[in-house]
């Protein structure tokens, strides 16, 4: 078996899961929403200019339904789950997000694609979902928003659908100028939400140095990794090791910004590597 594909999207994994630690440099309080359409321009709009000059789009063969239909997905994926924090907190909102997204993603190929998942899938799956919801295990008398955890739920089922329609879109194109029209078709989507927060906080280097490097490696880096590896794994395999993601946000935090982890912390934290492992591995054997 080919290892280089799941390696390909645990590696793009890792790079979103240093969105949040890179985010701590942002100054004046800028929305979350800017902080996605600039994200997306930057990183879209780079390899938009690069494959424009490469030729590499034709307009008038373009899969322009898949295309669209991947944009609005991570769009709409960003405004859910931005907005699923504000109600539920970023442990919920993001184990809701993140742990909701592997069975979205299996159930849509299951239906549409009449791709039935793999016990593999299934067994890792539920080792990284349940490594998930103890990497962020809240303890006490917490209260837990309904409308901020159905925003969670459905910020996922859009990450798996997004996931789903890009398989697709890569089946047509080559990675490259989908990532690029993708995400500049985003950016665009993204305009009316961050119209009010506008450019000017860009002036500062900080500001400046922290969405570059989101867009550029945690963008059009990663999700080239993402789609590369995407081309030769199911999708439902491919959301499963994005659960890399908080994972790795989990490790940055700990060790770079002093957050405490609690022993289940650690113990979600093995797992997440656990359900990496049997997925990555485990279609050697038969299951």
């Amino acid at each position: 078996m080919n290892l280089l594909p799941y390696i390909a999207v645990l590696l793009a994994a890792v790079l979103w899961g240093t969105t949040g630690t890179t985010q701590t440099f942002l100054q004046g309080g800028v929305s979350p929403f800017a902080v996605a359409c600039i994200r997306s321009a930057i990183g879209g709009g780079t390899l938009l200019i690069f494959v424009l000059f490469a030729r590499a789009i034709q307009w008038k063969t373009w899969p322009w339904k898949w295309n669209i239909l991947a944009a609005v997905s991570i769009a709409l994926f960003q405004c859910l789950f931005f907005s699923s924090i504000r109600y539920t907190g970023v442990a919920i909102g993001t184990v809701v997000t993140i742990g909701s997204a592997p069975i979205f993603a299996g159930i849509i190929e299951w239906l549409f694609w009449k791709v039935k998942p793999s016990r593999v899938w299934a067994l890792s799956t539920s080792f990284a979902i349940a490594g998930c919801i103890l990497l962020f295990a809240i303890g006490g008398d917490t209260t837990v928003n309904s409308f901020g955890v159905m925003l969670a739920l459905l910020g996922g089922c859009m990450f798996a659908l997004y996931t789903n329609v890009s398989k697709r879109l890569t089946e047509r194109v080559a990675t490259l100028p989908a990532v690029a029209m993708t995400f500049t078709l985003c950016a665009i989507f993204l305009i009316p939400l961050a119209w009010s927060d506008g450019i000017s906080w860009l002036g500062a280097t900080s500001n400046t140095l922290a969405m570059v490097y989101m867009g550029i490696m945690a963008t059009s880096v990663a999700y080239i990794l993402f789609l590369s590896g995407l081309r030769a794994i199911p999708s439902s395999a491919a959301v499963t090791l994005s659960l890399a993601e908080p994972l790795t946000a989990a490790l940055l935090g700990a060790f770079f910004l002093n957050e405490y982890l609690a022993w289940t912390s650690w113990l979600g934290i093995v797992m997440i590597f656990a359900g990496i492992i049997v997925l990555t591995l485990g279609n050697r054997v038969k299951v």
